[in-house]
C-alpha cells in the first residue's frame, strides 16, 4: 500500500483545517472526498459563505458533503459509497460512532494541544490565555469519548511572551500539517509491515486544563485580576474574538466611553498615568491598554485614540 493506494475521506470547515487539507493534496494522498459544515449566510448581504475547506476542495475539483445532520441516512449511505480506507478530522464536529467507525483503518483526529491537556473546542486560545510557554498539536485515533484516543503523534512549539492567538494558530496549523501527513504515513507503514499501529495512551493521571468553547461572557476584561492575567487574557483573545470591556473601575474618565470597546493589546503598567497612554488599575498595580476599537469604529492605537479626543 502507498500514498495513492490509500483512499482518505477528509473532514474540516475553518482555516485551520483547509492547511491540512493542502498537505495532503498536493503531497499526492488520494483524497477521495471532503466532508464539511453547510454554508452559511454571513455579512451584511447574509449571502451564504463557503467554508475554508469547502472552497479549496473546490478549488481542486473534490466532491464536497455537507450534512446537516450526521446520522442521516442518506448521507451516511453517500459516504459509505466512497469506500474509504482512513478517514481523517481537523476542526470539525463530534462524530457519532457509525462516522468515525465506518473506514477499515479508523478515524484518526488532529487536535490543536498537546493532548491530554486541553480537550475541547477553544485549545490554543486557553493555552494563550493560562499564560503558558509551549502548547503544540497531537493526532490521536477516535474513540467514544471526546479527545482521548490513543496519541499517534505529538508535537510543541514554544510561545513567545508577547505572541498572540493568531500567530500561535498559523504556526500551530503549518506544523499540524505537517503532523497529519506523517501520521498517514505511520499508518500506511504498519499496514505494510502488517503490524498495529505504534499508538500511546493518554496520560489521564496529569491535572486536566479544559479548553470549552468561547463566549462573549469568556471575553470580558475582569479589572479585578492582576495585570499579567489580563495581558494573557486580551493576547489569548486577539485578534479574534478579540476581549472587550464590559465596565472599567467608575473613577477611571474613560471609562464611560470605552464601554463596550473591543482591546488587541495590552502591557502591564509601571505608573498610573503616561501622556499617550491609557492606564487602568487592576488587582496588583495598572494594565495598559495599548490597542482597542470602539464600537462602531475602526482599530487604532491609544496614543490616536486620546489624539482624536483631544482633537474635538
Amino acid at each position: 500500500m502507498d500514498k495513492q493506494s490509500i483512499r482518505i475521506i477528509y473532514l474540516g470547515t475553518p482555516d485551520f483545517a483547509a492547511e491540512s487539507l493542502r498537505a495532503l493534496v498536493e503531497g499526492g494522498y488520494n483524497v477521495v472526498a471532503v466532508v464539511t459544515m453547510p454554508d452559511k449566510p454571513a455579512g451584511r448581504g447574509h449571502q451564504l459563505q463557503f467554508s475554508a475547506v469547502k472552497q479549496y476542495a473546490l478549488s481542486v475539483g473534490l466532491p464536497v458533503l455537507q450534512p446537516e445532520r450526521l446520522k442521516d441516512e442518506s448521507f451516511l449511505e453517500e459516504l459509505r459509497s466512497y469506500q474509504a480506507d482512513l478517514q481523517i478530522v481537523v476542526a470539525f464536529r463530534m462524530l457519532p460512532e457509525v462516522v468515525w467507525n465506518m473506514p477499515r483503518l479508523g478515524t484518526f483526529n488532529l487536535h490543536a494541544s498537546l493532548l491530554p491537556q486541553y480537550r475541547g473546542a477553544a485549545p490554543i486560545n486557553w493555552a494563550v490565555m493560562n499564560g503558558d510557554t509551549q502548547t503544540g498539536a497531537t493526532t490521536f485515533m477516535l474513540q467514544h469519548e471526546i479527545d482521548t484516543g490513543n496519541v499517534i503523534l505529538q508535537e510543541r512549539i514554544a510561545i513567545a511572551e508577547d505572541e498572540n492567538v493568531g500567530s500561535v494558530h498559523d504556526r500551530l496549523m503549518v506544523m499540524g500539517a505537517g503532523l497529519v501527513t506523517r501520521t498517514v504515513d505511520a499508518i500506511i507503514d504498519a499496514e505494510n509491515r502488517g503490524d498495529a499501529l505504534a499508538t500511546i495512551p493518554q496520560d489521564n493521571s496529569i491535572e486536566l486544563r479544559p479548553a470549552p468553547k468561547i463566549f462573549k461572557d469568556t471575553c470580558v476584561i475582569d479589572f479585578s485580576r492582576t495585570a499579567e492575567q489580563i495581558r494573557n487574557h486580551v493576547r489569548g483573545l486577539s485578534p479574534y474574538p478579540a476581549a472587550w470591556i464590559q465596565d472599567m473601575p467608575a473613577s477611571h474618565p474613560l471609562a464611560e466611553m470605552l464601554k463596550g470597546a473591543k482591546v488587541y493589546k495590552v502591557a502591564v503598567a509601571q505608573q498610573a498615568q503616561q501622556k499617550g497612554h491609557i492606564i487602568v488599575p487592576c488587582a496588583d498595580g495598572y494594565i495598559d491598554l495599548l490597542e482597542l476599537q470602539l464600537p462602531g469604529k475602526k482599530r487604532m492605537d491609544a496614543a490616536a485614540l486620546l489624539n482624536g479626543l483631544k482633537n474635538k
